[in-house]
């Protein structure tokens, strides 16, 4: 679809959603079987479709995915004012043998680059339960900024 970037045995490119929608499903299975996300389900064709996707290939395959859009701010925050143009990332993830060198950073710092024409920010959500490492990768290696936190604690339940 665009440009590519090649850099040591990783490509990095974006590509319709549909040219890997199977490798993808499978990949987000495979991270739903990792049980690192609070409430994280592999997707489906709907979950992919809609979004831009950038990859991170080896000579093996597929080593990492982001996908995400671009969307319009609707109403005013303490961050975005009204109808700024923004690139909200869906997923990023980075199969288990790829992870450690480099290959999340490389990818979203692509995408970065590929939507900087056509939005302001860059902003994600996370369901990690590894919040120290991920807070770590987007705010001390992407450069993102801490905009808020939604906290649970089970008070009642098979777990207390």
């Amino acid at each position: 679809m665009k440009k590519t970037m090649d850099r040591a045995d990783v490509t990095l490119r974006e590509v319709s959603p549909r040219e890997k929608l199977d490798e993808l499903i499978s990949l987000s299975e495979n991270w739903e079987n990792e049980h690192s996300c609070h409430g994280y389900r592999k997707n489906g064709p709907e979950d992919i479709l809609p979004y831009r996707v950038f990859l991170a290939e080896n000579g093996r395959g597929v080593a990492g995915y982001l996908f995400g859009k671009v969307c319009i701010a609707k109403e005013a925050s303490s961050v975005l004012p009204k109808g700024t143009a923004y690139f909200e990332v869906e997923e990023l993830y980075v199969i288990p043998s790829e992870r450690s060198k480099g290959i999340g950073g490389r990818l979203f710092a692509y995408a970065e680059e590929c939507v900087r024409a056509e939005a302001e920010y860059v902003l994600l959500s996370t369901a990690t339960k590894n919040w120290r490492a991920i807070l770590h990768f987007y705010i001390d290696e992407m450069g993102m900024d801490f905009w808020n936190a939604r906290l649970f604690k089970r008070i009642r339940g098979k777990d207390v």
